[in-house]
């Protein structure tokens, strides 16, 4: 690994390095990664910046959207003074002031099946912000066709589901869900429960691309924030998946 780590860079990142499978080689490897995050909102914005703060060499934020008011319960890269701004934008602003040492790169764009490939063909794990089951699944079919780790979350007022998709290793999200589910425009959720779902994710991304731990694959844990309860349900291979039953 042709990576170096600057002085700066040592006492930055010290104290997670201190974990006994992480150290110097664990950091250059978080070093020479990118990392896409699809949708820079409730989700996306709280795992940016834990992304940006661990040192993933570079982060890809892809939103087309511009922030509103009613985004501001949750959406915490958005401030008072970028209503009416680009949603990646503001936010890969923001995360070069927290972390100089990483690259940020905005793309105020809607990921489609037609651009794809081309928003995610150098990603080493992409991160799911997203707030509809069309565009995750068309970035489920691009992560098996091409073995990209794919940290699929959502959430919903109180409560909110995580898994890790890895390509050949477990269930895909069209197992999982072999029939899409209605599309919801407009659901209730305060701030916590994406933040909460959102650090969930950056602990998975740091586990696969460190290289330790046992990440959510073919396990789906699901959080019931009125009970405070957290349970593991189990996932399967599907095997007759369009998509990945051939890996």
């Amino acid at each position: 690994m042709n990576v170096s780590l600057s002085e700066s860079e040592l006492e930055r990142y010290g104290r997670q390095m201190m974990l006994p499978k992480w150290g110097k080689r664990g950091q250059k490897k978080l070093k020479s990664s990118e990392v896409v995050v699809v949708g820079t909102g409730g989700l996306g914005c709280p795992a940016s910046i834990y992304l940006a703060a661990a040192g993933f060499g570079r982060l890809v934020l892809i939103d087309k959207e511009r922030f509103e008011l009613s985004n501001l319960n949750r959406q915490i890269l958005g401030w008072q003074k970028d209503v009416g701004r680009s949603k990646a934008e503001a936010a890969a602003e923001k995360l070069g002031e927290l972390n100089s040492e990483i690259e940020v790169k905005a793309r105020v764009i809607e990921l489609t099946e037609n651009n794809v490939h081309e928003l995610l063909q150098n990603a080493d794990v992409v991160i799911d912000g997203m707030d509809n089951w069309r565009t995750r699944f068309i970035i489920n079919k691009e992560c098996v066709e091409n073995k990209i780790p794919f940290i699929h979350a959502g959430i919903f007022g109180l409560y909110g589901q995580i898994t890790t998709i890895i390509p050949g290793k477990g269930p895909c999200l069209r197992c999982i869900l072999p029939e899409t589910p209605k599309e919801i425009t407009r659901f209730p959720v305060p701030g916590a429960t994406p933040s909460l779902f959102a650090s969930l994710q950056v602990m998975e991304a740091l586990k696969l691309i460190v290289g330790f731990g046992e990440p959510l694959v073919g396990r789906m844990l699901l959080f019931d924030g009125e009970r405070m309860s957290f349970t593991t349900v189990k996932m399967e291979r599907h095997s007759e998946c369009p998509l990945c039953s051939h890996l």
